[in-house]
């Protein structure tokens, strides 16, 4: 389990246990769409990792923008920073435009 993987479980432990306490149900709301935006990113960054050990451009391509070597911790950056400045009308629309976006073919358009 890495940390991202971490993360997203504290996250859900966080939901699980205030859900439990019937706390502020806004609180519960706002931890969930957070979570649900950890997940995307952290299953478009497995998916792109896993795309970048058969295509060794894409290992490339991370390294010119200034990421360095292919690891989950630098394509997860890429996917995050990317994500940031995907266009978006809500929290709906970010994440499935998250859930949309082709990364691999972000990283190795020009930048």
């Amino acid at each position: 389990m890495d940390e991202y993987q971490r993360e997203i479980r504290e996250v859900e432990e966080q939901i699980d246990a205030m859900t439990a306490a019937e706390e502020e149900p806004k609180e519960i709301a706002e931890l969930q769409m957070q979570l649900n935006v950890l997940r995307a990113i952290y299953s478009q960054a497995s998916t792109l990792l896993e795309a970048g050990a058969a295509d060794p451009a894409l290992a490339e391509s991370l390294a010119l923008r200034g990421y360095g070597l292919w690891s989950i911790d630098n394509v997860y950056s890429f996917v995050y920073e990317a994500a940031i400045d995907l266009p978006a009308e809500g929290h709906r629309s970010f994440v499935g435009e998250i859930r949309d976006t082709d990364f691999a073919g972000l990283l190795v358009e020009p930048a």
